[in-house]
């Protein structure tokens, strides 16, 4: 292996990197959100059903799902800026595709295409994660992980303008030229990242994973026309348990999965996911919903009757008090930690849900509601990364910050295809054209809030941390000696061991023994024992290069692979004869 990374690699980032990186998060919203404003005319527009129309929606979200951490895996192996810059192309192909097209498997072939977006989140944090210095990083990521909602706030009132006024089409070619100018900016500014992963590609794992979630997704947009007890539905329901279960036993035996499903063991890091999944169900439910009730005719009886272009604004203060409690967290998080964060965001999402359920009679009232839900989900979203840095080693974040995102993905495609199958089901029948009814907003609201309430029930599970502002730390700092010898006092299961020589072969005590990941982070430290013995364990399987030096001898850096099996690694290290100069 060779190792050609300094200390802080590639750290020299320009002050626009974090804004075009963000802005790179809001074209993925926009791309999201961009068919809300015309949802409810979508099966007239592509002459379909609604439980069909539903897929133009759901076929995104699950592209996304895929996507991300397989634009994740890819940027480990090729190049994060080169990687984001493929995913937004891909972005711009599907945006024009779906331009040109009023047939709905057409519309769906984009609209999945439009879905790889989705991999620029994960990727932008990588950047981030490799770029920016050490006290930057929190409120970075937060606002990255934020940008989603911003952005879909904002996209609302706009695509709602674009639509109202021209051919709905007109929307994927300003879905194009977003992510056109998106690609520009990220050329101009943001640097290629020097890490790179060894390995290889994990495409039976990509293959797995999408098989999975198709088959999970298609009999719940499909379950009520062809029958929930059909053979259908439950031979299709039984074949995603099946290939998901299967694809996980594939992930934890090969060399360089797609998803690091091992990240998931330790509590902190399980109940986080869970709960993601849950935030990412009450996030879609708003943005499917309102925008219909606001637009429905008076003449339904509960139907507001507001233009798209009003409705959108009514629904945008969802992304822009997510913006503004950005600074709110990082206060809140700082003196409670992020767990409590979370269940205070939780809670306010419960609120903005349960309080909805009585407020359905009036434009104003959809806005309290938007509010209410912003500020929970803006609260819920940027407490979520924190919470993973919090749990893992600075050397397991890329791989743990991907399987969240893929986590809130799944949570929002599944949230499309639930609640798209309610209102379809709860429709009546007008004049041969599907209307949603009073009942299927309420139902989605309900399934909302039970979403939030086991979400709750998770965050509470959470382990409890340490002192915030010292936990925020405590995975990005180095360890020191003190700490690396009680660290020691445990026996290795897993990592290296051996004893640090001098060149006469004899030990050496004291010698400082640092582990370094293939990132070029610190992954752990300890100093020799009396008798030279050293022992060090690894956060995962890979490529390691370990660094000793010892007053009176020169510096040694040798290179060790672990296989990530329950086993210590033999490795004696000689360090070169006495310098001058310790």
């Amino acid at each position: 292996m060779t190792h050609t990374t300094t200390d802080q690699p590639g750290r020299r980032a320009g002050g626009a990197v974090v804004p075009v990186l963000a802005f790179a998060g809001i074209v993925v919203a926009v791309m999201q959100t961009l068919l809300v404003p015309v949802i409810k005319d979508l099966p007239q527009l592509l002459d379909t059903t609604p439980s069909n129309a539903t897929w133009v929606l759901t076929s995104t979200l699950l592209s996304g799902a895929v996507a991300t951490p397989i634009m994740g895996r890819l940027g480990d192996l090729y190049g994060k800026r080169r990687m984001l810059i493929l995913s937004l192309a891909v972005m711009v192909v599907g945006a024009l595709v779906s331009a040109v097209t009023s047939q709905l498997l057409t519309m769906i072939v984009g609209r999945t295409l439009q879905g790889f977006a989705m991999g620029a989140i994960p990727l932008g944090i990588g950047l981030m994660r490799d770029m920016l210095p050490r006290e930057k990083l929190g409120s970075a990521m937060a606002l990255m992980s934020s940008s989603i909602g911003v952005g879909g706030g904002l996209a609302l009132p706009a695509a709602a303008l674009v639509a109202q006024h021209t051919n709905w089409h007109a929307l994927f070619y300003g879905a194009a030229g977003l992510g056109a100018l998106s690609i520009v900016l990220t050329l101009l500014v943001v640097p290629e990242s020097p890490m790179r992963a060894e390995g290889s590609f994990d495409l039976l794992g990509a293959l797995g994973l999408s098989t999975g979630l198709v088959l999970l997704l298609l009999p719940i947009t499909k379950g009520s026309d062809w029958g929930w007890s059909s053979g259908t539905t439950l031979g299709l329901f039984a074949a995603s348990v099946a290939v998901l279960a299967l694809w996980g036993l594939y992930e934890l035996r090969v060399q360089a999965p797609l998803v690091d499903l091992r990240t998931t063991a330790r509590p902190a890091v399980l109940f986080t996911n869970l709960a993601s999944i849950m935030v990412g169900v009450a996030f879609y439910v708003v943005s499917l919903v309102l925008p219909q009730l606001l637009q429905l005719p008076k003449t339904t009886g509960y139907g507001l009757g507001q233009s798209m272009v009003v409705a959108g604004l009514c629904v945008a203060p969802l992304g822009l008090t997510m913006m503004f409690t950005a600074p709110v967290y990082a206060r809140l998080s700082a003196r409670y930690g992020p767990k409590t964060t979370l269940i205070i965001g939780l809670l306010i999402i419960a609120l903005g849900y349960g309080g909805g359920l009585g407020l359905m009679d009036a434009a104003w009232q959809t806005i309290v509601t938007s509010v209410v839900l912003g500020a929970g989900i803006g609260l819920a979203y940027s407490s979520l990364p924190a919470l993973i840095v919090g749990a893992v080693p600075a050397s397991e974040t890329g791989a743990a910050n991907g399987l969240n995102t893929l986590m809130r993905s799944i949570g929002t495609s599944v949230s499309s295809a639930v609640i798209g199958m309610v209102l379809a089901n709860t429709a009546n029948d007008v004049g041969g054209i599907a209307v949603p009814t009073m009942h299927g907003f309420r139902v989605s609201f309900l399934i909302a809030t039970a979403a939030v309430a086991v979400g709750l029930l998770l965050a509470l599970f959470l382990p409890k941390a340490g002192r915030p502002a010292q936990q925020q730390h405590t995975q990005l700092r180095a360890s020191s000696e003190e700490d690396a010898v009680l660290e020691r006092a445990e026996e290795v299961l897993r990592g290296f061991r051996g004893r640090v020589l001098d060149a006469g072969g004899a030990p050496v005590a004291r010698a400082k023994v640092t582990l370094i990941d293939r990132r070029g982070r610190q992954a752990g430290a300890t100093v020799s024992g009396e008798d030279g013995g050293y022992a060090l364990a690894v956060p995962a399987q890979g490529a390691y290069v370990l660094a000793a030096k010892a007053s009176g001898h020169g510096p040694l850096a040798s290179s060790a692979t672990h296989s990530g099996e329950e086993r210590a690694v033999e490795l004696d290290l000689s360090l070169p004869g006495e310098t001058v100069s310790a």
